[in-house]
């Protein structure tokens, strides 16, 4: 027995997915791979395009004029389009591969799961993205989150950056993937769970840690240096 995937019809239909997942072969699954992937790419180079995140390039015309701007422009564009493939590759094939190897659950099912969740953060990423659109300018944390919230009575940046990694959207996150395992698996749904969580509470920490890296600022500071010895 073989069955279509269409990406929008299970989006709504995830316990329909689950069971033709069990008892059928999918087809049209890498075209809407493709779609996500190419949907994703075009939204991180939108907002690069309208500034998002580039701010610390402004510096640059100043300092070094208009074709070192350019020129940074250019490279942190090149960077953006890195970064986006890294980032869509480790939600979508990394986490799927981790959880084979944790659950081992058949890889092809944890992609058709992982497809969804990549879908969902892209989905997060363009409405705020329309927000910051509307709204004029950006804010270091997610609307969606708990970093607001953790900003009222926490002092320390890095609990700031952790919580804001923490949203409505990964509550979402969670439930999919916890539905997805359940039902592929034997293990105890609170096992799972536990699982699950602490995979998004790590990677949270983790993400939270390198947000204190000062890659822009390297990058700033490489191309200035770079245009004074010219």
């Amino acid at each position: 027995m073989i069955f279509d995937f269409r990406f929008w019809r299970y989006f709504s239909r995830q316990q329909e997915l689950i069971d033709n997942l069990a008892n059928a072969q999918m087809r049209d699954f890498k075209t809407r791979v493709w779609m996500v992937g190419l949907l994703g790419l075009l939204l991180f180079a939108v907002r690069e395009f309208w500034g998002m995140n580039t701010e610390n390039l402004t510096s640059t015309f100043v300092v070094a004029g208009s074709d070192a701007f350019t020129l940074a422009r250019i490279l942190s564009l090149v960077g953006l389009f890195i970064w986006a493939f890294i980032y869509i590759a480790f939600h979508f094939f990394g986490i799927a591969f981790l959880l084979n190897k944790l659950t081992h659950i058949e890889l092809s099912k944890l992609a058709v799961l992982q497809l969804y969740v990549l879908s969902i953060l892209l989905i997060e990423k363009a409405l705020m993205f329309i927000i910051f659109v509307l709204l004029g300018f950006t804010t270091p944390v997610s609307l969606f989150s708990f970093g607001p919230l953790a900003g009222t009575f926490l002092e320390q940046p890095f609990f700031i950056f952790f919580f804001n990694q923490l949203t409505i959207f990964t509550a979402l996150i969670i439930a999919l993937q916890v539905r997805f395992i359940r039902a592929f698996s034997d293990y105890k749904s609170s096992h799972i769970f536990l699982l699950v969580l602490a995979m998004h509470v790590l990677m949270a920490l983790i993400t939270a840690a390198v947000g204190f890296i000062p890659f822009e600022e390297w990058y700033v500071r490489f191309i200035e240096g770079g245009a004074d010895v010219e």
